[in-house]
């Protein structure tokens, strides 16, 4: 990692459109810790720390909460670095109920959509 870009979590919070209070706040829930720190404690992230937080971001709207998408993040986590001694195969099921998970939340995301569409043209009706 030490030729790695680093960046401050400022850049980061621009890049992922969260606030740098969000960004400290995942980090305090363990959602997603710095790659690194400089000297003077300021905290550092990679591209894949970016990566990670995206898809945090991502699943806040299908209600997931913190301490399911830290438990996401350390999958694939697991899964990009593919240490010895993890069952990759107990992750993949870990991300594959996720997967699920997800597609049973978009459903009902779908169907509030289309109860919306319905209201508005009714409303558009009169």
């Amino acid at each position: 990692m030490s030729n790695e870009y680093l960046m401050h979590i400022g850049e980061v919070a621009e890049r992922t459109g969260l606030s740098v209070k969000t960004i400290r706040d995942y980090d305090a829930a363990e959602v997603l810790h710095p790659s690194g720190r400089t000297e003077g404690g300021f905290r550092l992230y990679s591209e894949d720390d970016v990566a990670r937080l995206l898809m945090v971001r991502r699943m806040k709207p299908l209600g997931f909460s913190l301490g399911e998408a830290g438990i996401l993040v350390d999958a694939m986590k697991m899964l990009d670095e593919a240490q010895p001694d993890v069952d990759l195969t107990a992750v993949r099921s870990r991300v594959a109920a996720f997967i699920r998970d997800a597609e049973t939340r978009r459903g009902r995301l779908q169907e509030q959509l289309h109860m919306v569409d319905e209201f508005l043209d009714e409303l558009r009706a009169h």
